[in-house]
């Protein structure tokens, strides 16, 4: 298997951004305020929060870029929010546009040297530029989904970036789990069985949660379902009787639907 770049991860952003804004720029205002796929957020809410964390992410790159090590904090990252919530859904999608194009001109502007060398002080600590732009992708992409899905009920996310997303699904499985139902569940191995893909992995539920690329030997049940319906699942984004997710053994679809609520 080939060994993923960090250009890989921005070419994956880049056109995750330009597939978004294809769908976007033509919506009237009242498309705009129509409810995304994300709970309570607007498709211009929800450009509103990707504008917001460009503008973040350029701040923070550039401290990357210069050698500083200090991470975002509150007092200054919430005059940021109340700015982007206080537009109106036109001018969510152009500032959206604006720090969407601002981001990744900066990350496009970076060297191989730059690459390898500089760390960027983002919320989850310091991070490598592919590191980066993998929790940028994972932003992009799953927000991107709930827009694209508001007004096309049939999208799914490019086998392109599910390839990468998939990459670093273990961290936020972990990450973002429901620590009461993981209690309840645990401990079980469970088969995940993605469909197009003919590969198995392994839900490992202990003490902590992980995905592993591994077959187990006595499994308690088993997940069975496409790349795109599993890792939507994994990331909160389960349609029941659309996404053809289904689970045998210890466990049902609404397990796993608690145990991981999204974001």
């Amino acid at each position: 298997m080939n060994k993923t770049t960090t250009e890989d991860w921005l070419k994956a952003l880049r056109a995750t951004s330009e597939r978004l804004d294809g769908r976007v720029r033509g919506l009237s205002e009242k498309d705009l305020a129509r409810p995304s796929f994300a709970e309570g957020w607007s498709i211009a809410q929800v450009l509103s929060h990707l504008g917001s964390g460009a503008e973040i992410g350029v701040m923070l790159l550039e401290r990357g870029i210069r050698g500083r090590t200090n991470g975002p904090v509150h007092d200054e990252v919430l005059p940021i929010w109340e700015r982007w919530d206080a537009l109106g859904p036109l001018e969510q999608r152009a500032a959206w546009q604006d720090a969407n194009a601002r981001h990744l001109g900066l990350l496009d502007s970076l060297n191989a040297a730059q690459h390898a060398s500089a760390r960027v002080p983002y919320f989850a600590g310091l991070l490598s530029v592919a590191d980066y732009a993998g929790y940028r992708l994972s932003e992009q992409s799953v927000h991107g989904w709930d827009i694209a899905v508001a007004l096309d009920p049939t999208t799914t996310i490019p086998a392109d970036e599910l390839r990468l997303l998939w990459k670093r699904l273990d961290l936020v499985a972990t990450r973002f789990r429901d620590a009461d139902t993981l209690s309840r569940l645990a401990p079980a191995q469970l088969a995940v069985t993605l469909t197009d893909e003919q590969r198995t992995l392994l839900l490992d539920l202990d003490s902590e949660l992980h995905i592993y690329p591994a077959t187990p030997a006595d499994p308690a049940g088993t997940v069975t379902g496409t790349a795109d319906t599993v890792l939507r699942l994994v990331y909160g984004r389960h349609r029941p009787g659309t996404d053809a997710v289904t689970a045998a053994g210890r466990l049902a679809v609404d397990d796993l639907r608690a145990l991981f609520p999204g974001f």
